[in-house]
């Protein structure tokens, strides 16, 4: 057994040709060069600083949060007197989403939104009626429903004047609903002599 352990070692010596063992010179032959090893070392402070890069961009994005610019709730329309009897003024429909109608003696903001499904119904003068053009809603001129899968009545906006001008000032993030009693409270409208 002895002599099979030194033939089986000068097997080794002679297969390396340097007379070291086949074992040490595949040791040896796995050991990083200083040029392997620069090569290791780069490649991984490139993926470093990629991953870190990365970190920083996408923390960097909460830097720059989404805000919605809407334009303000409250704003002035004009004095009462620039706007006809009996009529419905579209001017304020695509900014504010919202009619001006002067019904009677009173003056009061209608919010352009159908209460069914939240379509923007136009107003038809040639038969005096609010129309959804997505499902055939129906609603008169004061905003009460009038055919149509609507639920409700239109919305009316928190409309006062101004004391210091006399102008309008219509606030859409107040409003007044007709199922509940609230057309008669004093911001749904405003008298006009």
């Amino acid at each position: 057994m002895a002599s099979q352990e030194r033939n089986g070692g000068a097997r080794d010596r002679q297969a390396s040709g340097d007379g070291r063992p086949g074992a040490a010179r595949r040791a040896e032959s796995r050991r990083l060069s200083r040029r392997g090893f620069l090569g290791w070392a780069t490649t991984g402070w490139i993926a470093f600083t990629a991953a870190i890069g990365g970190c920083f961009a996408s923390f960097g994005r909460f830097l720059f949060p989404n805000v919605l610019y809407e334009s303000p709730t409250r704003f002035k329309v004009g004095r009462p007197q620039e706007f006809a009897p009996n009529s419905v003024d579209t001017r304020f429909k695509e900014e504010h989403g919202l009619w001006i109608v002067r019904d009677g003696g009173r003056l009061y903001a209608l919010v352009a939104v159908c209460t069914h499904l939240g379509c923007p119904p136009e107003w038809v003068e040639s038969q005096g009626r609010f129309q959804c053009p997505c499902h055939g809603s129906g609603f008169l001129r004061s905003g009460e429903r009038l055919d149509g899968p609507a639920p409700r009545a239109l919305e009316r906006a928190s409309v006062r004047v101004d004391p210091e001008d006399g102008q309008l000032v219509v606030d859409v993030a107040v409003r007044y609903r007709e199922e509940l009693g609230q057309w008669d409270d004093p911001g749904a409208w405003v008298a006009v002599g």
